[in-house]
């Protein structure tokens, strides 16, 4: 196989230096004031010990928020504020500038006050009581020498680890990548939500482990990263802003404004018909509060600035293009505020790559988020835990789990120049040269789809316990008869981070090019699922997985099969398909292969992205007159 990369992704190789460590936190004056007004100084910390000390300047024109208002510091850095009874006092961290992180490298730029606390007994244990507010918060900046107009962030969505064996996963595979990326403190890392599994006893280890890609870890809260026993949403995310900070927030790097949204509404009382029920579900949308925190931040934001939206929810999804809980209500809402402006929403939850070009729509948009064709691009970024850490070992013995469109797990890198930016996505310990898979749809695979499919879609409980066929029923593939080109043969092509502007060609024998077209134009059609339109490379490695089949005599219930989600078991049993499958795309490329002679071929299939980032494949495929026998011919032996 050939991989051609034709862009400057300025990677850095192992052992970049470390970050400009910086651990501290805002200074409080006379706890327990009791005001109606919380005032302070956001100051030039020179001595970086966290306290303002004399002749230590004030930092004017920053923005401070009581996460509904909005103010900025005077010539002296002063500011003052009114206090919420329930509010995350925060500051916009200015370009140029640097907040403080603790030892986790998570930024702290916030004072959280909640007098009385959430009131009663949380799991996690929510948000103590902060009693009254305290007189003074003065909020530390140095100057970031390195700041400038270009920088990196890599983002990093769903985790989702249930597990400290699989916090080892997420360490062993996208973090390390991360090592590699040659991050550092005027770059960032972007958590977009669902960091862990329900269980927020693991953000602690999780965090310092995920440090290691050392640059400030900016987090974004997903709907597996709150109290799920919390009696309303003003009390969901009370455990996740003590261990972490804020839900939601905003901060400045070069020419871009980054705005971390919660749009996870839980327990959802109104909006769906579902809400309010005994059962309590969550709901995509942005509250009305955060909607006014919104505005009068972009009102206080220069027409020039870039603004990301980061939040975990998609504002709209492929995959999940009906439903009425995986998007976001209120989407529309949002555009409108950000109209005219260059924006770029960034989100997860999917555990699907999908870009969004400007223009772009599906059946299932407007119906269930009032929106029309998109004004500007939208990211799902991806899964660092690809399809919920399904799928059998890799050499590195992390689950090889494609994600739901089959990409593999890996992370977003966003490299930025002022107001403009290039996305690419690396897989987990794969060559970061490599953007796509490709194959051939044959009419065995159809036919092996289909069987396959219709198995998995019976009742787990009476159904057979085996699968009708496995990988191993599979022919070559990349052997081909005439029969095969008479039902005909798809050459494909799975660009990861593809979209709308991406180009796919491949050049066959003979030096004839040959178009592939996307198989969902985004002009307002449905998800076309099915063989004709699944992904041969992904669904051959996620419909046989031979982990369920894994069993020892230790005795050790749990160490049988695999455990995945809130410790479900998941065998010992035959190989079996995983639960997240690639039967629909909306990044995959196919054109029909024309009968070719008999004989070896090599066709190579090359894509190019929006950013002139080029990605070429080659393929070896055998023409035969008839099929070869597959296995080893005993009868010669006999």
């Amino acid at each position: 196989m050939r991989l051609v990369l034709v862009l400057a992704l300025g990677l850095a190789l192992p052992g970049a230096a470390l970050a400009d460590r910086w651990e501290a936190s805002p200074e409080i004056i006379n706890p327990g004031a009791g005001g109606q007004t919380i005032r302070g100084v956001v100051f030039e910390d020179a001595n970086r010990n966290g306290a303002r000390d004399p002749g230590e300047a004030g930092v004017a024109g920053v923005l401070v928020s009581n996460g509904r208002d909005w103010v900025r510091t005077d010539e002296n850095g002063a500011y003052e504020i009114a206090v919420r009874d329930d509010m995350d006092l925060t500051i916009v961290q200015p370009s140029g500038w640097r907040v403080p992180t603790d030892h986790r490298l998570a930024p702290q730029f916030f004072y959280t006050h909640k007098p009385g606390g959430t009131g009663y007994e949380l799991r996690f244990g929510g948000l103590p009581d902060t009693g009254p507010a305290p007189e003074q918060v003065n909020f530390p900046l140095i100057r970031d020498g390195a700041a400038g107009e270009a920088f990196t962030c890599a983002v990093l969505a769903d985790p989702q680890t249930y597990s400290n064996d699989e916090i080892g996963y997420l360490r062993d595979g996208v973090v390390t990548d991360l090592i590699e990326a040659g991050l550092g403190s005027s770059d960032c890392l972007l958590l977009a939500g669902d960091v862990v599994g329900d269980d927020l006893g693991l953000l602690d280890r999780q965090l310092e482990v995920t440090a290691m890609a050392n640059a400030p870890q900016w987090l974004v809260v997903g709907n597996h990263d709150i109290d799920f026993d919390a009696r309303s949403n003003a009390d969901k995310a009370d455990s996740w802003r003590r261990i972490v900070g804020p839900n939601y927030y905003a901060f400045e790097m070069g020419q871009v404004l980054f705005v971390v949204l919660d749009n996870v509404d839980y327990p959802c009382e109104t909006g769906r018909d579902w809400c309010g029920e005994e059962r309590p579900f969550y709901n995509g949308i942005v509250s009305e509060t955060q909607m006014t925190w919104l505005e009068g931040l972009l009102e206080h934001t220069p027409e020039d600035r870039l603004v990301v939206l980061a939040h975990h929810i998609p504002f709209v999804s492929f995959v999940d293009a009906a439903s009425d809980r995986h998007q976001t209500d209120n989407a529309a809402d949002i555009h409108a505020l950000l109209a005219g402006r260059e924006a770029l929403s960034i989100s997860g939850h999917t555990h699907t790559t999908e870009n969004h070009a400007p223009g772009q729509i599906f059946e299932g948009w407007a119906e269930q988020t009032g929106i029309g064709p998109l004004p500007f691009r939208h990211i799902v970024a991806g899964a660092a835990s690809g399809a919920w850490y399904q799928g059998d070992f890799n050499v590195d013995g992390v689950p090889m789990a494609l994600q739901r469109m089959g990409a593999p797990m890996g992370h977003l890198r966003l490299d930025f120049d002022g107001a403009d930016y290039v996305e690419r996505y690396i897989g987990a310990r794969i060559d970061p040269r490599r953007g796509q898979w490709v194959s051939l749809n044959t009419p065995d695979f159809r036919a092996w789809f289909d069987a396959i499919m219709a198995w998995s879609g019976e009742n787990w409980r009476e159904r057979e316990s085996v699968p009708p066929l496995s990988i191993n029923d599979l022919p070559d593939t990349r052997i081909l008869t005439p029969e095969d080109f008479a039902g005909g043969v798809w050459l494909t092509a799975n660009g990861w981070a593809g979209a709308a502007e991406t180009r796919v060609s491949a050049r066959l024998p003979g030096g004839a090019t040959l178009t592939l077209e996307r198989t969902q134009e985004g002009e307002g059609e449905a998800p076309r699922i099915g063989a004709e339109w699944a992904d041969p490379f992904a669904i051959e490695r996620q419909f046989s997985v031979g982990r369920y089949a894994l069993e020892s005599r230790s005795g050790d219930d749990r160490a049988q099969g695999h455990e995945l989600f809130r410790g479900s078991q998941f065998g010992p049993a035959p190989p079996q398909p995983q639960r997240a499958l690639a039967d629909r795309n909306m990044h995959l490329w196919r054109a029909q292969l024309p009968e070719l002679p008999e004989g070896v071929h090599r066709i190579e299939v090359t894509s190019t992205d929006r950013n002139g980032l080029v990605f070429t494949d080659t393929l070896i495929v055998e023409v035969r007159s008839e099929r070869p026998p597959r296995r080893w011919r005993a009868e010669l032996w006999e």
